[in-house]
């Protein structure tokens, strides 16, 4: 199959806007209203570009904006040692971008503020309502209508998801119409109303296929799943002072992410047919028949990336907690406490492995590792192959996981995580908007189908085995379940949990679920923590200078005990270091307020506006 290389895919100068403000750009040139919009050719250039911009999966090189393992940090799964990354306190100087770009706020794994891509999708529909339209056939115009609606829906979703409250700009703005250009913030409900409209024209318009690496209507339907579960329960879960408590919206939003994952579900071309692992480091995701869309990488033509080098070892500056370890299943399908599993309370890793869903086995390293902050090792975007680099135990290094040399694809869309947005959505339309109650078949096509995966050599060799398939008439009663999430809720949200692991999903579900208070560490101690460790047994460094390296930890190195009890070592007690590992002068992050669901605009914006006699409105709550 041919591989169509993105990355690459760039207008000509010519039809690239400067900008001089967040909307004050330079329009299209006489000779690009002249020289384009004339064929589908014209078309598929233009919308190329936005590619990059949208779907840059593990990045270009050392570049890490909007990166799995490195963007996607700033949850509740991880812990650092020191101080926890906190949330903004301050409105910000300036918090904008006047270019076209989604700059990534770590912070909500969302946009920055700025609206030149809208701007640019407004051309882009512009010229196909006035001149393209009578240059292509009518399947040839919807479709590419399809896909300029789908991302600019796309782009407001993801605004408003940080931001709130939006201008929406359903046209392009003309530099003589600063009533436009400066208008204040809508509603985010009618903001999403619009996105409505925009998603259902691409889901009816766009193509079945319009070849390897490009959009269709299957693609466009993945994210919105996404994008329409994110508003449904945002809608539920929040008041009006956030724009939410409307449940007409909710039900409309949610039942449309239901369409969506109906759409994919049942066209019947993506199965789980290959192991958790092969999705995230594989050469070539082409045949991978979970993977609905993904960006290619090759070195031969210097398209690579860095991604293994920001998993969870030395350049790492997070491990995932004690907390988040706990909340991965047993094999039987069932949480520890309850579990039948034998070996269910041992938390060292190697046990863990053995014991837990294998999505466990496949992201984390079943030895301790000193450069980890938590001394757990993720390697989820690594094969299994590139811990031979990291063990040092092969002569010969392969390049392809080293420094940025790296080339496994990146899945950006795949059926995993349409199936749990598809079945999330059918279980709160159930529990509140009046939905059919969830069954065992939609169970069956969803989380029983992802337990269901095959598993890889190396894990059958060593007696993984494929989860327990979650029964309708049996749901797990876990007993640290929160006591407002009915049972079978709360264990979809575990296993999406497990299966979207360091994916930029865990900070946007905690938001629209109105559980923040997660990122109070004080809440849970096993926040502070890492998995049980034998220091003696199990810390083995490099040169044999183990010793070396505990020598290094005397008054610091600290595990505590099943009972809560804390040793610490002191140059001669290292038979007694054995506990779950204290992650070091870990303290909680600052105090944070209901107000961090949403972001600030920055200063420098607001005064833009009112520089020139209009009113730009800070988010609710600073």
């Amino acid at each position: 199959m041919k591989k169509i290389i993105y990355s690459f895919l760039f207008l000509t100068a010519a039809l690239l806007c400067g900008c001089s403000d967040l909307l004050d750009r330079e329009s299209l040139t006489t000779m690009e209203d002249t020289n384009y919009w004339r064929s589908e050719s014209d078309l598929r250039s233009y919308a190329n570009h936005f590619y990059e911009i949208f779907f840059p999966g593990y990045g270009l090189e050392w570049d890490r904006d909007w990166a799995y393992s490195y963007s996607t940090g700033f949850c509740d799964d991880f812990v650092s040692e020191g101080t926890q990354s906190y949330f903004t306190n301050k409105v910000p100087t300036s918090l904008g971008s006047k270019s076209e770009s989604r700059g990534c706020s770590t912070e909500y794994y969302g946009p920055t503020w700025g609206f030149g891509v809208i701007r640019s999708l407004n051309i882009f529909i512009d010229r196909l309502n006035t001149v393209a339209r009578n240059n292509v056939d009518d399947e040839t115009f919807r479709h590419w209508m399809g896909v300029a609606k789908f991302l600019k829906g796309f782009q407001y979703a993801d605004l408003v998801s940080v931001y709130g409250d939006v201008p929406y700009f359903a046209n392009v703005v003309e530099d003589d119409d600063p009533d436009t250009m400066y208008k204040d913030r809508d509603a985010r409900g009618a903001v999403m109303d619009s996105v409505y409209v925009l998603f259902n024209y691409a889901l009816d318009n766009m193509r079945d296929d319009d070849g390897a690496l490009f959009l269709n209507k299957y693609i466009a339907a993945g994210y919105i799943s996404r994008f329409m579960l994110n508003e449904g329960t945002w809608q539920k879960y929040h008041g009006t002072e956030r724009g939410g408590g409307d449940a007409n919206r909710a039900k409309k939003y949610l039942e449309l992410a239901v369409k969506a994952g109906d759409m994919v579900i049942n066209s019947g071309k993506w199965s789980f047919d290959s192991d958790y692992k092969s999705l995230f480091a594989s050469f070539d995701l082409s045949s991978n028949k979970e993977v609905l869309f993904y960006r290619h990488y090759d070195a031969a033509l210097n398209i690579t990336h860095a991604i293994g080098s920001y998993n969870g070892g030395s350049e790492s500056e997070t491990g995932v907690n004690l907390s988040f370890i706990k909340a991965f299943n047993c094999s039987d399908g069932k949480p520890y406490t309850i579990s039948e599993v034998e070996g269910a309370n041992d938390f060292s890793l190697e046990n863990l492995a053995k014991t837990r869903d294998p999505r466990f086995d496949a992201c984390f390293y079943n030895k301790p590792d000193v450069n980890s902050s938590s001394l757990i090792y993720h390697y989820k975007y690594a094969s299994k192959e590139a811990l031979q680099y990291y063990e040092a135990t092969h002569n010969v290094i392969k390049p392809t996981w080293y420094s940025d040399f790296n080339e496994n694809d990146a899945p950006l869309m795949r059926l995993g995580e349409i199936v749990l947005n598809w079945l999330e959505a059918k279980e709160e339309l159930a529990l509140s908007y009046g939905g059919t109650a969830v069954t065992q078949t939609d169970l069956d096509r969803s989380i029983n189908a992802i337990r269901k995966r095959p598993l890889d050599e190396d894990a059958k060799s060593r007696g993984i085995q494929q989860t327990k398939a979650l029964d309708i008439n049996a749901i797990p009663e876990d007993p640290a379940r929160d006591s407002d999430v009915p049972a079978l809720l709360w264990e979809i949200r575990r296993e999406r949990r497990m299966e979207l692991f360091n994916e930029g999903n865990r900070i946007k579900d905690l938001r629209r679920w109105h559980k923040l208070n997660y990122m109070d560490y004080n809440r849970d101690a096993d926040n502070y923590l890492g998995p049980w460790i034998d220091f003696s047994k199990e810390i083995v460094m490099p040169n044999n200078d183990t010793n070396e390296y505990l020598d290094k930890l005397v008054g610091v190195l600290t595990v505590q005990k099943k009972d809560g009890s804390r040793v610490t070592y002191d140059g001669s007690n290292a038979s007694e270091m054995v506990g779950f590992y204290v992650v070091r002068n870990a303290t909680n992050r600052e105090p944070f307020s209901d107000r961090n669901y949403l972001a600030p605009i920055g200063q420098q914006q607001i005064d833009d506006y009112s520089q020139r006699g209009y009113t730009l409105t800070q988010t609710y709550g600073w």
